[in-house]
């Protein structure tokens, strides 16, 4: 499945920016956070896509980064929150709000946003609460740091059949919770890759 779109910007809307792809015009739904971000109308621009495929229709997504379009991804994860309610969160509060907000444990901030009330913001600090951090251009960035020694244990699960953006999540919060286990640092590699990879299976076949 493709992972972008490059083309020439023919059409910005509140919701949704048309881009020309050598004579293939796109409706892409975007959040306002894309929106702004991306060129004006006649400008080349090149839009980050995730493809929504259900039985009665498909929809595309776009972000002005791939940063933006993980954190639209970590949304999704929470339960009730679909696509659409994700493109509006996303609309609605910076990044780095929702962040701080996540991290303080302030449900009353994810509260006022549009579309969020007080169940799913209960069920966003559950999901997301510590995992999101931003860098300094403003763009979202999930930990995953921890998972790169365990590239080999994200392949394998990949190759099992599982998204590998969910493996490189699941990995990284795995090794970051054993790593504050007694006696973890002294243990060699392959052990340490065989527990991460035990644990993952199990968190990922739920």
């Amino acid at each position: 499945m493709f992972n972008s779109l490059t083309g020439t910007i023919t059409g910005k809307f509140p919701n949704t920016v048309y881009i020309d792809t050598h004579g293939i015009e796109w409706s892409i739904s975007v959040p306002g956070s894309a929106f702004d971000a991306l060129p004006p109308v006649g400008q080349t621009g090149k839009v980050y896509t995730y493809l929504v495929h259900t039985q009665d229709l498909m929809s595309l997504y776009g972000f002005a980064s791939n940063e933006e379009r993980q954190l639209f991804l970590d949304l999704l994860k929470v339960d009730g929150i679909g696509p659409k309610a994700a493109v509006k969160i996303l609309s609605n509060i910076a990044g780095q709000q929702l962040v701080d907000a996540l991290d303080k444990g302030d449900v009353a901030v994810l509260e006022k946003v549009p579309g969020v009330g007080k169940k799913t913001a209960a069920k966003m600090m559950l999901a997301l609460k510590g995992k999101l951090t931003l860098n300094g251009d403003d763009t979202v960035v999930v930990h995953r740091s921890a998972a790169g020694a365990y590239d080999a244990v994200i392949t394998s699960l990949a190759s099992m059949g599982y998204d590998r953006r969910d493996c490189e999540q699941t990995v990284a919060d795995i090794s970051l919770q054993l790593a504050k286990d007694t006696g973890w640092d002294k243990k060699k590699p392959t052990e340490k890759e065989d527990a991460v990879f035990r644990r993952a299976l199990v968190e990922l076949a739920q």
